[in-house]
């Protein structure tokens, strides 16, 4: 499976989770079947494991919004971007927020792209200082 994919389906699964009661193996078996897929696999348990960290981060670049009040869509692309920013050390920087822009031109509407790249350039910004 490639990247892009894996992270479409990471998406989808943690889009799932987001507000439910749903077990995260359920969630899986939903969005993958029997397949597997180290990548997707890595995407899904590291963004579920560590969202308390991820939205701490989160909330320090959302200006005039809470991470409440943000679109499923939208707050679910944001913390898979900045877990694999944040977590994993051969993520490009650039390259995850090109994958989180397209995702959001995919699954958000007209304005999730601007949203999405303002944020995430704000918080690369803060990483690279």
């Amino acid at each position: 499976m490639k990247r892009h994919e894996a992270r479409e389906k990471a998406l989808q699964t943690l889009f799932q989770l987001d507000g439910t009661e749903l077990a995260i193996e359920e969630a899986i078996e939903h969005v993958m079947g029997a397949e597997q897929d180290n990548f997707y696999s890595l995407l899904v348990q590291g963004t579920h494991q560590n969202m308390p960290a991820i939205d701490e981060k989160l909330k320090g670049h959302l200006e005039n919004w809470s991470l409440e009040r943000l679109p499923k869509v939208e707050r679910t692309i944001l913390r898979l971007a900045v877990f694999e920013l944040s977590f994993m050390e051969d993520a490009p920087s650039n390259v995850v927020m090109n994958e989180a822009i397209e995702l959001s031109k995919t699954f958000g509407d007209d304005k999730s792209s601007r949203f999405v790249n303002g944020v995430l350039s704000k918080f690369t910004d803060e990483l690279a200082n």
